[in-house]
């Protein structure tokens, strides 16, 4: 691994955290205006188990992995050169595009067995960045065991949502 720079604050490290962070929030509010609609409705209907978390706490939970999933992907970019960090961040990106299509899978097309395949793949990609993560930068990778633990969490919940309806 090789270093880009010891010191921070500087300008440009500044506004890659704000990109990366708000790149994760963006994509969060983007699989939050997917789901809205069909939480009040559709979601509502559906048989779920008794494991299944109120409504209230996805949006704070989310918010706080989004967070730590950009300051993640931040560590990387300053920790290493640009050939090192671009196939972790290039993981790390498509794992978010997948994030967004379980969203999309699940309350936008209303499918829940096509959203196991999608979380499914999610958990193996998630799995993929946090490991190739921690080559470069240990905590960024422990930054990512929350979002690991919480879609483990989301892949028995979908299942089992699936298995139920």
């Amino acid at each position: 691994m090789s270093s880009k720079r010891s010191e921070i604050g500087t300008g440009r490290d500044i506004l890659a955290l704000v990109l990366l962070v708000g790149l994760c929030l963006g994509v969060g509010g983007l699989g939050g205006a997917v789901t809205a609609e069909s939480v009040t409705t559709w979601y509502a209907t559906l048989n779920k188990p008794s494991f299944n978390p109120p409504n209230w706490i996805f949006g704070p939970v989310w918010t706080a992995l989004y967070i730590l999933m950009g300051v993640a992907a931040w560590r990387v970019w300053r920790a290493a050169d640009r050939d090192t960090a671009r196939g972790p961040l290039a993981v790390f990106a498509l794992q978010l595009a997948v994030n967004l299509g379980w969203s999309v899978a699940f309350f936008g097309l209303r499918n829940p067995g096509l959203a196991v395949v999608v979380i499914l793949l999610l958990d193996l990609l998630v799995l993929a960045t946090t490991l190739m993560f921690r080559r470069i930068d240990r905590l960024a990778a422990w930054l990512l065991v929350p979002y690991l633990a919480w879609i483990s969490f989301a892949t028995l919940l979908n299942v089992t949502i699936w298995r139920l309806n």
